[in-house]
């Protein structure tokens, strides 16, 4: 029951930020209603409270999930990408998926999200079961970040490296038609 909960409160949370930090407007230009993340709006989760979120596609959107890090450099250059397509395109939906160690939520984590003043979805991937979630998210993961996974009505893609922008935005797009 009260797994059960938890993953009812995730799909909440996660709906009422996707619905309130990005606003588009008639004229193509995106507005930001940011929201200041906090220890209150990002969870931490183990690996059995994300798996839901992988296995389902509503067949209305694209879901984009990057697995990242604050100390990751390939990472960290490559977010600015999944938020302007965040921004630019109505039919994907991005969860930034932190593998940042739970202790690092107030002191990383959430200053890094609010310095880059981040729209996406952000949840912390809480699970030592490495050797049992990473073949899960795809077998051919190594486990090496970035790392990036899209589930769209026809696909279940996953890509094991750095996005430039031009490439991410090609994939996204290959994806939606």
């Amino acid at each position: 029951m009260k797994h059960t909960l938890k993953i009812l409160l995730f799909i909440s949370l996660v709906l009422i930020i996707s619905c309130t930090n990005v606003k588009k407007n008639d004229a193509s230009e995106n507005t930001v209603e940011f929201t200041t993340w906090s220890e209150a709006n990002i969870l931490i989760i183990n690996y059995d409270e994300f798996k839901p979120m992988i296995q389902v596609s509503d067949g209305k959107k694209l879901h984009v999930f990057n697995f990242w890090a604050t100390w990751c450099k390939p990472c960290v250059e490559e977010l600015p990408y999944f938020e302007k397509l965040n921004k630019k395109y109505d039919e994907i939906e991005v969860t930034l998926v932190s593998l940042d160690f739970p202790n690092k939520l107030s002191e990383q984590v959430i200053p890094f999200a609010n310095n880059n003043k981040l729209i996406s979805n952000i949840v912390l991937l809480d699970d030592t079961r490495s050797h049992f979630w990473i073949p899960d998210v795809d077998e051919n993961w190594s486990g090496a970040i970035p790392a990036t996974l899209m589930l769209s009505k026809k696909d279940r893609i996953f890509y094991e490296k750095a996005f430039t922008f031009e490439e991410l935005e090609k994939e996204i797009l290959n994806q939606l038609k």
